[in-house]
């Protein structure tokens, strides 16, 4: 009698255990959409461009194309060029679009022109490739429209020629483009997130504008703002069909490159070199995603406070 005792206990508590874990488990179901969707569209991919970084060109495997990517100065020139355009156009997104941010940030946080800022930023965020190049070509271009009045009512000038926009300019100039709106959509929240007090605490204590600033504010919104900037870099240095649409010939940056390998049209594809580009473009998008996620952190902190 004592042993069917302890045996229906037994079951009773496995059987409690078990429901403890499934509420336990319940909060994390939300997750399992996020998890699938990353496993089969980043995870995934990943894992193919890493196993196909491998591949020769005579089909077989080994570290040929690795090797190749990292010794060709063609390779690495693009690279170079692409670290460029990022870094110069997330710098110039950055603090122009920072600019905008504190100015959004010290209007009416009620009004229409900050809620038409804040739409048209989101929508100018993702306007990007063709339409975006198109807008610049029927501008600035040869035939452009600002170039035609240029041309026409003050004779040779710099607005004439059109080459600046096909060169490492233009890219940067178009680029900046898309980063400026991203960076306002980014870094307005850091700005909101200063408290008045803290001003009227400095004033308080004899602090100008200028030392409030020096002392307590850009302290403050630099790691905000380096994130931003980190985050923008990414977002440039991946960017792949503006510059298609925009440079017809050649391969200057890497994406394009990446294209070229595998579709090229004289010299024979290389599936092997294109995995192993976009290797590259991985490792340094994780480095900078990784410094984006440490500053996040930081920021987290005093934003909760």
């Amino acid at each position: 009698m004592q042993t069917l005792q302890n045996k229906e206990r037994v079951i009773s508590l496995k059987k409690l255990e078990t429901n403890n874990l499934f509420r336990k488990s319940i909060p994390y179901l939300g997750v399992v959409p996020f998890a699938l969707l990353a496993l089969f569209f980043l995870i995934w991919p990943t894992l193919v461009v890493v196993y196909g970084s491998f591949q020769n060109l005579d089909g077989g495997y080994g570290f040929g194309s690795l090797i190749e990517v990292a010794t060709n100065e063609k390779y690495l020139n693009g690279f170079k060029v692409s670290i460029q355009l990022a870094a110069y156009s997330a710098f110039a997104g950055a603090v122009l679009g920072g600019l905008f941010s504190w100015a959004i940030a010290n209007g009416n946080r009620e009004g229409y022109f900050r809620r038409l800022v804040l739409a048209a930023s989101g929508v100018f965020a993702q306007f990007g490739g063709v339409m975006l190049t198109f807008a610049f070509l029927a501008t600035f271009g040869f035939n452009g429209m600002l170039t035609i009045l240029a041309n026409s009512y003050f004779g040779e000038n710099i607005l004439t020629d059109a080459s600046w926009l096909y060169s490492l300019l233009g890219l940067v100039v178009v680029y900046t483009f898309f980063q400026i709106p991203l960076m306002l959509i980014v870094f307005l929240p850091a700005i909101e997130n200063l408290k008045p007090e803290w001003k009227e605490a400095s004033e308080s204590l004899g602090g100008s504008t200028a030392n409030y600033w020096l002392k307590i504010g850009a302290p403050i919104l630099a790691p905000s703002f380096l994130g931003a900037l980190l985050l923008l870099f990414a977002n440039a240095f991946s960017a792949y069909a503006t510059a298609a649409a925009l440079i017809s010939q050649g391969a200057p940056i890497v994406p394009l490159q990446i294209s070229f390998a595998i579709s090229g049209e004289v010299s024979r594809t290389n599936p092997g070199i294109s995995k192993a580009l976009a290797v590259g473009m991985i490792l340094i998008v994780v480095v900078v995603m990784f410094g984006y996620f440490k500053l996040q952190n930081k920021v987290s902190k005093w934003v909760k406070s």
